[in-house]
């Protein structure tokens, strides 16, 4: 399990203005997020508001802004009580999910392969080499991290708004699926880098029906796992 995040740090260097109501809020729905991503708060585990007030260093009214903001990505689940809590894995909403993501991320590539610069492609390579070197050194919270930016780059180099946006927003609700096969699948985590440097390697091609056409055995691979340990568990 990854550390506990940190309380947000001030620099030293120079006076930090405090952080105004719009940013209070967009970093506590950030580090919560991947507080649920990344597993440190498990399914079904209740939010304790003063425990996660001083982790993230927010007071409770962006706190309960953030929760909010979870809910509605099907992260939390708000109970009659008031209270809230870590919202189990759905599996069918994940297959839904994926879904349509499979199909964002295939047009992204054709799109993409058309029309990236080759510096933004060179942003791309940089971000698989760094990323390789966490997975040598088994940092999956850095690894997934990086994995993420190279899904998004990749999208962001579509150039189309619309698709950008959409992509963004399904990303944060599918997320924790895409992360925990590298967690549950022994042999899930290897494959997935050698999958993505398939694909960056078609990237630099541009060769955009390849790219496209690694992208849906990349993700029914990480969902395959998660079915595996739902069978079992079951």
């Amino acid at each position: 399990m990854n550390a506990p995040l940190s309380p947000l740090a001030w620099t030293t260097e120079a006076p930090a203005r405090p952080p105004r109501k719009g940013e209070r809020h967009g970093n506590a729905v950030s580090a919560l997020r991947e507080m649920i991503v990344s597993g440190e708060l498990p399914p079904r585990s209740r939010l304790k508001e003063v425990e996660l007030c001083a982790v993230l260093g927010v007071s409770r009214t962006p706190l309960r802004e953030a929760i909010k903001v979870l809910a509605s990505e099907g992260l939390v689940l708000l109970l009659a009580n008031r209270s809230a809590v870590v919202a189990e894995l759905d599996l069918a909403g994940c297959e839904a999910l994926y879904e349509v993501v499979i199909v964002l991320e295939e047009l992204a590539a054709r799109l993409a392969c058309a029309r990236i610069t080759d510096a933004e492609v060179e942003h791309v390579a940089g971000l698989h080499d760094a990323m390789v070197a966490h997975h040598a050194r088994g940092q999956l919270a850095a690894y997934f991290e990086l994995n993420q930016q190279i899904h998004g780059a990749v999208v962001q180099a579509t150039a189309n708004p619309v698709l950008i946006d959409t992509w963004a927003r399904l990303n944060h609700q599918v997320r924790r699926a895409k992360y925990l096969p590298n967690v549950l699948g022994r042999t899930r985590w290897p494959e997935a880098v050698r999958e993505h440097a398939d694909m960056l390697a078609a990237l630099r091609a541009r060769d955009g029906e390849r790219l496209a056409s690694l992208i849906r055995p990349h993700f029914a691979n990480g969902l395959a796992v998660l079915k595996a340990a739902a069978a079992k568990q079951a």
